[in-house]
């Protein structure tokens, strides 16, 4: 009989990865997607990892995330080590731990906002009544209070990607991913959005993004650049943008 996930100490450390190995396919089709990441997170951090395309930086965020098994290394998220869990345990870890933003938001366009922001409590098993609470809370809190009845079809751009960040934040995760959360916006919307996770990260959330962008990477207080699957350098960002101004 399987046993519970071990804890380890936590040590300010929300992600803790060792020589973190990802690879796809088998045998002369296989191909090496991460190699040897060795990445710290502090809570509280706001990190974007940087990349061209095919680096790896989508596949690193998506194995931070819990979405795809590492094949070699060691990750430890909150205090959990994760990369020898079932699929089943890796699922409830999503829904207590960890809110995803994407770049094509991935809403339900037949459902109000108030539906889509609740749906991780319903995987939860929060009750009705509380899930629109909370739904309804976070919303208001990204200034969609008068949005609620609204079907995201009903919303622009710019509004979308917050429902989807209302989303991600309703079961108040320990860290939000975000991949290319601008990308389908525009340099203002673009903006807008990024502070709303400048702020975010000002009350203590950690975030880590993945972006091409280099102007929506200074967002944050720590840069990572990959290529070819492992880490090439980082960068503190003396003065990220977006902190005190408001988030919008």
């Amino acid at each position: 009989m399987r046993t519970s996930p071990r804890t380890v100490p936590d040590n300010d450390i929300i992600i803790e990865s060792r020589d973190l190995e990802k690879t796809y396919g088998r045998g002369d089709a296989s191909v090496e997607a991460l190699r040897d990441v060795t990445l710290d997170v502090r809570r509280g951090e706001f990190i974007s990892i940087m990349g061209p395309s095919g680096s790896g930086k989508s596949t690193l965020l998506h194995v931070l995330g819990c979405l795809h098994k590492p094949t070699g290394g060691r990750y430890v998220l909150d205090g959990i080590e994760v990369e020898d869990l079932t699929d089943s345990e890796l699922s409830e870890i999503r829904s207590r731990k960890l809110g995803f933003v994407f770049q094509k938001f991935n809403l339900l366009t037949n459902e109000d906002i108030v539906h889509n922001v609740a749906l991780p409590l319903v995987y939860a098993g929060v009750d009705l009544a509380t899930r629109s609470r909370l739904a309804t809370e976070v919303l208001e809190r990204l200034g969609l209070g008068h949005r609620l009845t609204h079907l995201p079809t009903e919303l622009s751009g710019g509004e979308d990607q917050r429902v989807a960040i209302a989303r991600a934040l309703v079961n108040r995760p320990a860290v939000i991913f975000a991949d290319e959360p601008t990308g389908n916006l525009d340099s203002e919307t673009g903006t807008q959005i990024m502070g709303v996770f400048a702020e975010l990260n000002a009350e203590g959330r950690t975030i880590v993004q993945v972006t091409h962008d280099r102007d929506m990477a200074e967002y944050a207080t720590r840069i990572i650049h990959i290529q070819d699957g492992r880490i090439l350098d980082e960068e503190t960002v003396a003065n990220p943008k977006g902190r005190g101004e408001g988030g919008s």
